[in-house]
Formats: structure tokens, C-alpha cells, sequence
């Protein structure tokens, strides 16, 4: 991660973030969940060959669970479905949370 600073106010009056140079820093996690995008990025599916991925660069789910061809990623909005509606999404959103507390509740439990 970086630290970031708002600098000055551009000709919209908005304040656009700008990197802090030598704030680099790292975290340890055990999870992470991405939620932002509008259009699949390329790299996703790049970065992880064992993701099934549409022709047209979506991720595959399994419609009811929202969960991908790895077991640990869900997925679901605009990087599944291309652009849509932001209620679908929100479904989406729904359906993958409370298939996300399931699978990480059966894998404590198998610990």
C-alpha cells in the first residue's frame, strides 16, 4: 500500500489524491475482498489461470453461489455480467455474502 495526500483543487474544485513518495507499506491479511470497477480488467483473469473467464473476459460463476472456478474467489456486478444494472449487482453482492459466510464457516469448521 501507499499513503496518499490530496493535492490541489483541479477546475472542478475536486482535490485528487497524489502518492506520498516513500510511504510505501505492507499488511498482513487473510482475506481480501475487491469491490470496485466498472469493466473486467484484463489482468484478473491474467494473473490466474485457473479462473474460467467468458469470451467476452467476464468471470464464470456458479449463478447461485456467485462462486468461481476457484473455490476461495466469488464474483459478481459488471466483472461477471458485463455492464448491468446497479441492482443486479446489488443481488449479486447478496447472493455471493451469504455464500461467502458459508464456505469460510464450513472451512473453520473443518480446522
Amino acid at each position: 500500500l501507499q499513503r496518499m495526500e490530496l493535492g490541489e483543487p483541479d477546475a472542478s474544485g475536486r482535490r485528487r489524491p497524489i502518492p506520498i513518495e516513500g510511504s510505501e507499506y505492507e499488511i498482513e491479511v487473510d482475506m481480501v475482498v475487491v469491490s470496485v470497477g466498472v469493466s473486467p480488467n484484463p489482468l484478473i483473469p491474467a494473473s490466474m489461470k485457473q479462473l474460467k473467464v467468458t469470451s467476452w473476459g467476464t468471470i464464470q460463476v456458479e449463478p447461485e453461489t456467485m462462486q468461481s472456478s476457484i473455490p476461495e474467489m466469488f464474483a459478481g456486478g459488471d466483472i461477471v455480467r458485463g455492464g448491468a444494472t446497479v441492482i443486479l449487482a446489488m443481488g449479486d453482492g447478496r447472493k455471493a455474502a451469504v455464500a461467502m459466510d458459508r464456505f469460510l464457516s464450513n472451512r473453520s469448521n473443518e480446522n
